[in-house]
């Protein structure tokens, strides 16, 4: 039984994350997907606007998805070792970058696959949650 995995925020759920669940469903017989916890997202200066309890509940909800996990750490090796994951998934804004050619390396002598997705054109959580501010800012002016 070939497992994949892949992580992420998750926040804001929408056409993309859904694309990547089901393209990696594709290449493996079971998906585990890491799901950041509220306490990364914030080390990594961000703040998710969903709560982990219930992005990680959507996630695990997706038909694609056979397990949803907490993601703690930055270390995805560890957690594809620890899984007995054969591939990674990841989007290709990583791809060819130095970083990820040195990540490359360690994956595979440990006989782990990455796989590059592209992200689904014209979505992302940023982008969703910019539309929302914008709106909200508006509204705010309307009020006066």
């Amino acid at each position: 039984m070939t497992i994949g995995y892949t992580t992420g925020v998750y926040d804001l759920f929408h056409i993309g994350h859904l694309n990547l669940f089901k393209n990696a469903k594709g290449l493996c017989d079971k998906l585990v997907v890491g799901v950041t916890v509220d306490e990364l997202v914030s080390y990594k200066g961000k703040q998710a606007m969903i709560p982990f309890e219930d992005r990680i509940e959507l996630v695990r909800s997706c038909k694609y998805v056979d397990a949803a996990v907490p993601q703690y750490d930055m270390d995805k090796l560890t957690a594809c070792k620890k899984l007995g994951a054969a591939i990674l998934f990841v989007g290709d804004d990583w791809y060819a970058t130095e970083k990820w050619q040195e990540y490359e390396k360690q994956f595979a002598a440990e006989g782990i696959k990455i796989i590059y997705f592209p992200y689904t054109k014209g979505t992302s959580s940023t982008k969703i949650r910019k539309a929302l501010e914008s709106v909200r800012i508006h509204n705010l002016e309307d009020l006066k």
